[in-house]
């Protein structure tokens, strides 16, 4: 179905694609328990325990596809085993000017140049809080992705993470440090070693301790993630990770998007986030190296060119306890998730 849909929606502008998607799925909410045979996998073999959070399945949908909460209770129907929000900012902001986003078919690859358009923290915080209100809580966990304002200086980025982690926290499952975006002047130079472990422990204070032990184990209530961008140099990355953990990181996702344009169409190239296909090999690059160097002693979400089982198995060989998608599921649909999931059930049974 989602074959013949795609070429109606890639002829709208990304964008406008993307909202549509959103009204179809308000739409279509009340029937997706319906379509779950067709669209969920519920099979204890998926199941995963990461950082005492109960995971139905290791694969969920990465920060930047439902940045404002507007349809958190949906994707545990198509499939997800868990989803990201955001990035949030601690205010309110449009991002940057349009156009912000471009398709790449032939590479199966977006560059993005979004800039963290969003509602802001207390709008998400309301939002989380009717639905919990409410009764429909997704039976997954929900994670929460925090960023910087682009107007908020450098020196007091802080701010506005402790901000957004007060109001959010409490709704959240997990949280996730975005310092790593492309799309925010100066950003991803919270990733040098003294600033970003300045900030991870400054949020983990916030959070409470942090009682150390063994992957999976039961930890803190609410994990808290940090997601790194895969254009670090490696040394550069695997300083800037102690950091992290030395701040209080309990987890940390590999990766954003990269600048390169390497693996792309020809064509103009716009400033911004490239993801999907040409980004694989960077972030496995990433994963694994990190992986190595962590030697399991904490959890990595592995994120970057995800589109079917042999992804998703390739970050699982590298070390990843949960994998993301994103621009996989723009080109490949609400099927995405159990065409993973169908040969991963009895694969992850044979890996345990």
């Amino acid at each position: 179905m989602y074959r013949l849909l795609r070429p109606l929606l890639f002829a709208l502008p990304p964008e406008a694609a993307h909202r549509a998607a959103f009204t179809a799925l308000g739409a279509a909410r009340p029937a997706l328990p319906a379509l779950a045979p067709w669209l969920r996998r519920d099979d204890p073999r998926l199941a995963a325990e990461v950082l005492g959070l109960a995971f139905p399945n290791r694969l969920g949908l990465a920060a930047g596809f439902d940045k404002a909460a507007r349809a958190v209770d949906a994707w545990i129907h198509l499939g997800f085993g868990h989803v990201e929000l955001g990035t949030v900012t601690a205010r309110a902001q449009p991002g940057n000017p349009r156009p912000r986003v471009f398709r790449y078919p032939g590479s199966q690859a977006l560059i993005n140049r979004f800039g963290f358009n969003n509602p802001g923290a207390d709008a998400v915080a309301a939002r989380l809080a009717r639905l919990r209100a409410s009764g429909r809580w997704p039976a997954h966990p929900v994670g929460v992705n925090l960023g910087k304002g682009k107007a908020t200086p450098l020196e007091r980025a802080a701010d506005d993470y402790l901000y957004s982690l007060e109001r959010l926290a409490p709704l959240a499952d997990y949280l996730a440090v975005n310092v790593s975006s492309p799309n925010t002047p100066g950003l991803r130079r919270l990733q040098g070693p003294p600033s970003l472990r300045a900030l991870v422990r400054a949020l983990s204070r916030a959070l409470g301790p942090a009682p150390r032990g063994r992957q999976g184990g039961a930890r803190r209530a609410k994990p808290l993630f940090v997601k790194f961008a895969p254009d670090l140099p490696r040394r550069e990355l695997l300083a800037s990770v102690d950091a992290a953990l030395e701040g209080g990181a309990d987890g940390l996702i590999l990766t954003n998007t990269t600048l390169g344009r390497g693996g792309l169409d020809p064509g103009p190239h716009p400033e911004g986030g490239l993801s999907g296909r040409p980004l694989a090999r960077l972030s496995d690059l990433c994963l694994g190296a990190v992986a190595r160097h962590t030697r399991g002693r904490v959890p990595l979400i592995g994120v970057g060119g995800v589109f079917g089982f042999e992804d998703y198995r390739r970050k699982r060989d590298l070390g990843a306890s949960l994998v993301q998608v994103y621009t996989g599921f723009v080109y490949r649909g609400p099927g995405l998730a159990a065409s993973i999931l169908d040969p991963a059930a009895a694969w992850e049974a044979q890996s345990a």
